[in-house]
């Protein structure tokens, strides 16, 4: 297969793919190093300069390609190489052509341009390699990414890289989120190598939400150059809401604000903090049938150790609740509170709630003064969006 960008009228330039049954239009980027007049295919002198030189090596990746005729005009500018997806622009007197992106580290890149003087073409060519970095920058995670997925109008979205990011700024300007219906969003860093980008509201539903990461060639700092961009498409579903109080033991979830069902449950017990379920605005996380529940810090014959395993089981926070099925507590669901700080609710009900649930739906709970911490699973509803921006490097 052939790569290859030409620059039209427009003064815009893509990516020619040939090979297939017709030509493939992509957009096309550029790199920086030292200049010369490059190689004319008739051997005379060259009508125009090409920036990195021919031959050059090492070249920086976040540098420019650039193009500048002597004499006459830029006709068409070409870039053959693997990697990055590129854009440049051609000056309104073509002039001069630049690329406007970062181009793949470690990568042989050709550079032709036609030059149109004296009613004559004459063909300008470099050939170049850019730098081998000591150390890359990688997303090595990006959630959700399920294929086929639809997640919930709460759903954050986690980039994780594979190393600390030393300069977040640059690799935070690198991060799109486009949704379909457009949102508010910002991301904040929640570790040295990973940052989650959540909306000011909910997403609205039934949406696609494309993600994509301008990383390869960028200048991470630290010595470290982006490796390759990466796209993703994240799927929004139903706007799937579950609202309950955990005083009068009954939770509704709504789906698209149109009531679904009622059920009735019970609570922690509220005997100690460990047993009482937290308020605030949970995420549902993910879901297991069975899952084995086991008392934290204790191991057997410890007062209050307990092992019990649980089906329908869907998880709200990283200290220990989920929405599971309770056969031993159907009594006293709907009228009292006696669980060591999950939701438990009838096997049936359980069954429905786990067929029904998709990671990052909304669990709104109230009712207890132990209020959920905001890093607490996906909590992150429990900042104000005004709270949330402050952790972008951006901000």
């Amino acid at each position: 297969m052939t790569l290859g960008v030409f620059v039209g009228d427009t003064g815009r330039f893509g990516l020619a793919v040939a090979g297939g049954a017709g030509a493939v239009l992509v957009l096309l980027a550029g790199c920086s190093g030292g200049s010369g007049s490059g190689e004319l295919a008739s051997g005379k002198t060259a009508t125009a300069t090409i920036t990195p030189a021919n031959g050059a090596t090492s070249v920086r990746p976040d540098g420019p390609i650039e193009v500048k005729a002597a004499e006459g005009t830029l006709q068409n500018v070409t870039v053959q190489g693997k990697g990055a997806v590129i854009t440049g622009r051609m000056s309104a007197d073509r002039k001069t052509w630049r690329s406007d992106r970062t181009l793949t580290p470690n990568t042989s890149y050709t550079v032709t341009a036609q030059v149109r003087r004296d009613g004559k073409t004459e063909t300008v060519s470099s050939t170049f390699t850019t730098l081998k970095p000591a150390k890359t920058l990688s997303i090595i995670d990006v959630t959700p990414n399920v294929e086929g997925e639809k997640v919930g109008v709460g759903m954050p979205i986690f980039v994780r890289f594979n190393r600390a990011v030393t300069d977040r700024a640059a690799v935070e300007r690198a991060l799109r989120v486009t949704p379909e219906k457009p949102v508010e969003g910002a991301w904040r860093w929640v570790a040295p190598d990973q940052v989650v980008y959540r909306t000011a509201t909910y997403w609205p539903a039934h949406q696609r939400v494309r993600f994509s990461a301008q990383l390869a060639g960028l200048n991470a700092g630290g010595g470290a150059y982006g490796a390759k961009d990466v796209e993703e498409t994240i799927e929004i579903g139903a706007a799937q809401i579950t609202k309950g109080n955990i005083n009068r033991h009954h939770m509704t979830v709504t789906r698209d604000g149109k009531k679904l069902r009622t059920i009735p449950f019970s609570a922690g017990n509220g005997t100690t903090r460990e047993y009482t379920t937290t308020s605030g605005v949970h995420l549902l996380m993910e879901k297991g049938n069975p899952v084995v529940m086991e008392s934290p810090g204790r191991k057997p014959g410890d007062p209050g150790y307990y092992k019990q395993k649980v089906n329908y089981a869907v998880r709200f926070s990283n200290s220990g609740e989920y929405v599971h099925s309770a056969p031993w507590s159907v009594g006293a669901q709907g009228s009292a509170n006696v669980s060591h700080g999950c939701i438990n609710v009838s096997p049936s009900n359980a069954k429905w709630y786990y067929d029904i649930m998709q990671r990052g739906d909304v669990i709104e709970l109230t009712g207890t003064d132990r209020e959920v911490e905001w890093d607490n699973g996906w909590s992150f509803w429990q900042l104000s969006f005004a709270e949330w921006k402050k952790g972008s490097a951006l901000s």
